[in-house]
């Protein structure tokens, strides 16, 4: 969800409540259960589960590895649904080109960390950048470079963005806070477009526009 006019942008961040995460915790507590029900059933001698006859199946070692992927399977769904109702990765993004402030809120696991904020100033921003990691399990990642910060990722590594998407989202943020775009491929620093880096008037830039091969 984004909110933007022609000094302010704000976007949501959805972080962990997505619809897919709910779906995975529901499937993985749901199979795990049923691999312990099944596996115990077949330790006690009599079905817990009416669906699966567990007198077919002998505990040494056939339940005792269902017991086990069930445990495990409890473990994560459990972890899944903790950060689900935490919320982690949630938040926003501010970019306040008046006031010349970037925003940036998410929400961590609970502890010191909870609540992460990072303030700075727009011209701190040196560019916004791409990698790309090419390979059997592709990755492409948004990050702003500051000066004197380092990296600010804005997009999460298992978004799993499409090459267009990411395209678009960096256009649009070196577009409004008037810099540069950077690709990094395996390892090599690319600039592809330069955009007006002034940060006083002059009207606004054009659209940088880019190619991902």
């Amino acid at each position: 969800m984004n909110w933007r006019s022609e000094h302010i942008w704000i976007e949501l961040i959805t972080g962990s409540r997505k619809i897919s995460n709910f779906c995975w915790a529901c499937i993985l507590f749901l199979g795990s259960l049923g691999f312990l029900l099944v596996g115990t059933s077949s330790f006690l001698g009599r079905n817990l589960i009416s669906l699966f006859p567990s007198q077919q199946i002998i505990f040494f070692p056939q339940g005792i590895v269902m017991c086990f992927y069930g445990i495990a399977g409890l473990f994560i769904s459990s972890y899944l649904w903790c950060t689900i109702s935490w919320s982690v990765g949630s938040g926003y993004d501010k970019f306040d080109r008046k006031e010349g402030i970037v925003c940036i809120f998410r929400w961590g696991f609970p502890g010191r960390n909870r609540r992460i904020f990072f303030r700075f100033r727009i011209r701190d921003i040196r560019s916004i950048r791409i990698e790309v990691k090419e390979g059997p399990f592709p990755r492409r990642v948004l990050y702003m470079e500051i000066g004197g910060r380092g990296d600010i990722p804005l997009t999460r590594t298992d978004e799993n963005l499409t090459p267009r998407e990411i395209e678009q989202k960096a256009a649009e943020s070196a577009s409004f806070l008037r810099v540069p775009i950077e690709v990094f491929r395996n390892e090599t620093k690319k600039s592809r477009n330069e955009c007006s880096s002034s940060r006083g008037g002059g009207g606004e830039p054009k659209n940088p526009f880019f190619l991902l091969i």
